[in-house]
């Protein structure tokens, strides 16, 4: 019974190998396979018509936007940008979340997965690409988006318009946490099926704008197993009101660099967190 029981070496060196990181490869070949891997993922998001559908839904939006500030008199910037950056999020929300519980769970039913993983390619490589591509189709989108809300702005004021520009930080930090999201997915889909992936990330989109109150209700609750679970909820998910910038964004105002460094920053260090999560639980995984 002992020699079924992999020791500290071996479950080691195939951390090692899931991750893509073994010595008999060199790290220019590791992120050429990457990069491969995150080609194919954004060419096959790009020829999903549902990401058409959703972008010109999008642009609807902003052209009812449009409409709608022409009968506000001297809200018509106010009223585009606010329902401009609002559509932009929720839609790419609605991309993060349906397209990425779908990238490991599709590779698996198509039985694909089985061809890739029998290459040299590790598990942790394949998951990076994936959530890569998907980042690199949600910056399309996000970039056709803020560009139909600045040429929006510009429609409506007969010419420049200041906010046109003053708008990219906030649109920025949509893209930022729409990053997250898509990672929270992702980790999401490597244990869990498409369905209830897609619930778990809706709900951690929800929960995590409400952070700061999670906070609070630890701190005033009575109870001590609730201040415990809100304690934990507030470190464990997301904190998202870092990136709700659409109503200041409205009214003209610019985030400052230390807001957008501090925010970049807290992004990069929860996305690598839950990358490696989602590698560890999918180098776990038994495909055969």
């Amino acid at each position: 019974m002992s020699q079924l029981k992999p020791n500290a070496g071996t479950l080691i060196n195939n951390t090692v190998s899931d991750l893509g990181l073994d010595s008999d490869n060199s790290v220019g070949l590791t992120v050429r396979r990457t990069v491969a891997i995150a080609r194919n993922a954004f060419r096959e998001a790009v020829r999903d018509r549902v990401l058409y559908n959703l972008v010109i839904f999008a642009l609807l939006l902003i052209a009812g936007a449009i409409f709608l500030g022409e009968l506000s008199a001297g809200q018509e910037a106010k009223i585009i940008v606010d329902l401009g950056l609002s559509a932009m999020l929720l839609f790419g929300v609605f991309i993060a979340i349906f397209v990425g519980v779908g990238l490991v769970y599709k590779e698996i039913e198509r039985r694909t997965l089985y061809t890739i993983l029998s290459k040299p390619i590790g598990r942790g490589q394949f998951l990076l690409g994936k959530y890569l591509g998907l980042c690199l189709t949600l910056l399309v989108n996000v970039l056709i988006m803020g560009l139909g809300v600045s040429l929006a702005l510009v429609y409506v004021r007969r010419g420049w318009d200041p906010m046109a520009i003053k708008i990219w930080p906030a649109i920025f930090l949509i893209y930022v946490e729409l990053m997250i999201i898509t990672g929270v997915a992702l980790l999401f889909s490597s244990f869990s099926s498409p369905a209830l992936s897609a619930l778990l990330t809706f709900f951690v989109f929800i929960i995590g704008h409400f952070s700061a109150d999670l906070k609070a209700l630890s701190g005033t609750t009575g109870s001590a197993s609730a201040r415990w679970l809100f304690r934990s909820l507030y470190y464990l998910l997301p904190n998202l009101s870092n990136y709700s910038v659409i109503t200041a964004a409205a009214h003209g105002v610019v985030p400052d660099g230390r807001s957008l460094l501090v925010a970049t920053v807290y992004a990069v260090v929860y996305i690598m967190v839950l990358l490696a999560a989602a590698t560890l639980i999918f180098s776990r995984r038994n495909f055969k």
